[in-house]
């Protein structure tokens, strides 16, 4: 938040109300661009920690609102797995929030869009689902929200490196 307003109740304010930073004006080129800087890395950091399926596995109690927020969405999709048709417009009403905003902050925290998201979920759930259960892959495709076992299997595949039954294979117990 760039403004002229320099008084410490405004700029709590501006702080209690979401901006990332502060500057009153007139400011320095040097201190907003290390602003900048920080801001930018720590949207990296953000990005590696969120942007993972592997951390959508996190059965931790979260900390957090970040933490909070995605273990709420986690639920939410989770409890509608096998709904195909469960998507953003849903997962927007369950959660209470605007799909512009769950884009952005899902964006902002992941690099991801909202429907990549939805399907990290699910396809976290089929890698649990192939290692502890003898379901075959078209089941554990449809369990999981997909409607096409062919489909379920590439994007697997590009999401692990490794097909659904390969991934059976070379981790099983």
């Amino acid at each position: 938040m760039l403004t002229a307003k320099a008084d410490l109740d405004s700029k709590v304010e501006g702080l209690g109300r979401g901006a990332d930073a502060y500057l009153t004006k007139p400011f320095e080129e040097k201190e907003l661009l290390v602003r900048l800087q920080q801001l930018i890395e720590l949207r990296r950091k953000l990005q590696a920690k969120y942007g993972s399926v592997d951390h959508l596995a996190s059965e931790k109690e979260p900390l957090d609102p970040e933490e909070q927020f995605f273990h709420q969405i986690r639920q939410v999709v989770e409890s509608r797995l096998e709904d195909e048709r469960f998507g953003i417009a849903q997962l927007c009403r369950e959660m209470y929030i605007s799909r512009s905003q769950l884009h952005r902050k899902l964006k902002a925290l992941t690099g991801k869009p909202t429907s990549h998201f939805i399907r990290d979920i699910r396809l976290n759930k089929s890698k649990e689902l192939l290692l502890s259960t003898n379901l075959s892959i078209s089941q554990i495709a449809f369990e999981v929200g997909f409607r096409k076992p062919a489909y379920f299997s590439e994007v697997f595949s590009e999401t692990f490196g490794e097909s659904p039954s390969d991934f059976r294979k070379n981790h099983e117990i």
